[in-house]
C-alpha cells in the first residue's frame, strides 16, 4: 500500500493544483451503513478519488456516550470495519476519518437535555478524545448548537472562544500520544447568523487564526461557509449562490484552507458542475445516500410480493411492515417535518399513511441496525438468493448511482493519483 497523505496535504495539496487548473470537489460521504461504504470504495477503486466519511456524534461515538445509531459503531469498531471493507475491496487509495459536528450539544440528547456548558464541554472533549486514539484525520470543531440561543444569531465571540480550546485540547491530547497530524474543521453552515458573507467570513477567520496564533495551535483545514444549500425531505431546498461559492473559496485560499460546504445532498448537475470554477474545495453528502438504499430495499420488497405470487416464494419476510414502524417509532424524523405537521406525535404518524413513505426516506436508514430490521433484511434476501436475485448487490449498485454522479460531476476521478505524484515531486524537490 502507498504511504498515507495527510488530510492536510490533500487539501493543500488542491489548492495548488488550482493554479495549474486542476480543479476538483471532495465528496464527504455520511456512512449511513455498511452497503454505503462497499459502494464507496469500490467506486473509489474504480475511478481513483479519495475518500471522507463524515461522522455525527449520533452516528458514531463511544458506549459510555449513548453510541451510535449506524451499526452500533463506536469509533473503534467504525475504523476497524471501515478497513475491513478496504482490505476486502482491495482498496490501497486514499480514505479519511472524519468527524462531522463534533463539539458540545451534538448529540440530540444532550441539547434536548440542556446540559450546562462545563459538562456539555467535558463531554465533547471525551469523544474527541476518543477520535483521536481511534485515527480520525479531521475533526470538526462546532460549538454552534447551543441550546440556550435557539433561534438566535450566532455568537461568534464564544463561537471563536470555544473552537479555540477544543482545538487546543485536541492538540495537546495528540501529541501526547505522538500520533500524526489531524486537521480540523470550523465555522457553521446556519443561515441564521452563519458565514454568509466574505466579510462575516473573513472576520472569522482572521479572529480565529490570531487567537490560534497565539497558542502555535494550527489553521484549520477547512472552513465551512455558506452557499446557500439547505436539504428538506427528499429534496435541495436552498438556493446556491454562486457568486458567494467564489467568494468565499477565494476567502479561504488566501488564508491557506479550502472552502467546505454543507448540505450538499439532492444537488443538480448543472449546479455540480459549477463547484469547479467556484473552487468550493469539499461538500458534505448524508441524508441523500440513506434515502437511495431505502428505496432499493423496497423495491427488493415488490420484487418478493411478485414472486409469492407466482408461487416462487413461500414465506415473504416483513420488512416494509417492521421498518415503516420502526422507523416511525424511533423519532428522529420528527426533526424534519415542517407545517402543520411540525409537532405530530408518534402515535399520530402511526395512523398517516400520506406521510408513510416521507417517514420511511428520511428516517428508514436511522434504524438498519434494529434486530428486527436486520433479521427481515436477511430474511428477504435469502427469498431472493433462492430466485437467483443477489438483493445486497442490488442495493451496492444501487447506493452507487447517487455517488458515481457526484464523483463524475465534481471531477473526483483520478485525483488521488493527482494528489499523490504532486506531494511525492514536493518531498523530492
Amino acid at each position: 500500500m502507498s504511504e498515507k497523505v495527510s488530510i492536510k496535504q490533500s487539501i493543500s495539496t488542491m489548492l495548488k493544483l488550482q493554479d495549474q487548473g486542476r480543479y476538483a470537489t471532495l465528496l464527504g460521504i455520511g456512512p449511513m451503513s455498511p452497503n454505503l461504504l462497499r459502494a464507496s470504495f469500490e467506486l473509489a477503486k474504480d475511478d481513483d478519488f479519495p475518500l471522507m466519511f463524515i461522522a455525527s456524534r449520533n452516528q458514531v461515538d463511544k458506549d459510555d456516550l449513548g453510541g451510535g445509531y449506524v451499526n452500533g459503531w463506536d469509533q473503534t469498531r467504525f475504523s476497524a470495519d471501515i478497513k475491513k471493507v478496504a482490505d476486502a475491496v482491495g482498496f490501497n487509495g486514499l480514505y479519511y476519518l472524519c468527524r462531522d459536528h463534533g463539539g458540545p450539544w451534538q448529540r440530540d440528547k444532550e441539547r434536548n437535555n440542556h446540559l450546562k456548558f462545563d459538562e456539555a464541554m467535558k463531554l465533547a472533549k471525551e469523544s474527541y478524545l476518543a477520535d483521536i486514539e481511534a485515527g480520525f484525520d479531521l475533526l470538526m470543531i462546532d460549538p454552534t448548537k447551543d441550546p440556550f440561543q435557539i433561534g438566535k444569531v450566532v455568537n461568534l465571540d464564544n463561537v471563536i472562544d470555544w473552537t479555540v480550546e477544543l482545538i487546543e485540547y485536541c492538540e495537546t491530547e495528540r501529541k501526547k500520544r505522538n500520533l500524526p497530524e489531524i486537521g480540523y474543521e470550523v465555522g457553521t453552515e446556519e443561515t441564521n447568523g452563519g458565514l454568509t458573507t466574505t466579510a462575516k467570513y473573513e472576520n472569522f477567520i482572521q479572529r480565529l487564526k490570531g487567537e490560534l496564533d497565539k497558542r502555535n495551535l494550527p489553521m484549520p483545514t477547512l472552513i465551512v461557509g455558506q452557499t446557500g444549500t439547505l436539504t428538506r425531505i427528499g429534496v435541495q431546498a436552498g438556493e446556491w449562490n454562486f457568486e458567494n461559492a467564489v467568494e468565499l473559496g477565494t476567502m479561504a485560499k488566501k488564508y491557506g484552507v479550502g472552502l467546505k460546504e454543507h448540505n450538499a445532498d439532492y444537488l443538480d448537475d448543472v449546479t455540480l458542475l459549477l463547484h469547479q470554477p467556484a473552487h468550493i474545495t469539499a461538500c458534505n453528502v448524508a441524508p441523500q445516500y440513506g434515502t437511495a438504499e431505502t428505496h432499493a430495499l423496497i423495491h427488493l420488497t415488490e420484487v418478493e410480493q411478485q414472486l409469492v405470487k407466482h408461487g416462487l416464494v413461500e414465506n415473504p419476510s416483513n420488512l416494509y411492515k417492521v421498518l415503516l414502524d420502526k422507523a416511525i417509532r424511533n423519532g428522529r424524523w420528527t426533526k424534519w417535518m415542517e407545517g402543520d405537521d411540525d409537532k405530530l406525535t408518534v402515535d399520530q404518524a402511526l395512523n398517516r399513511p400520506d406521510l408513510y413513505q416521507i417517514i420511511l426516506d428520511v428516517a428508514g436508514h436511522y434504524v438498519y441496525n434494529e434486530p428486527e430490521v436486520k433479521a427481515e433484511v436477511a430474511k428477504l434476501y435469502a427469498n431472493l438468493s433462492e430466485n437467483n436475485i443477489d438483493g445486497q448487490r442490488y442495493v451496492i449498485d444501487r447506493i452507487k448511482d447517487p455517488l458515481r454522479q457526484y464523483v463524475e460531476t465534481l471531477n473526483l476521478t483520478g485525483l488521488t493519483s493527482d494528489i499523490r505524484k504532486n506531494v511525492s515531486q514536493a518531498q523530492k524537490a
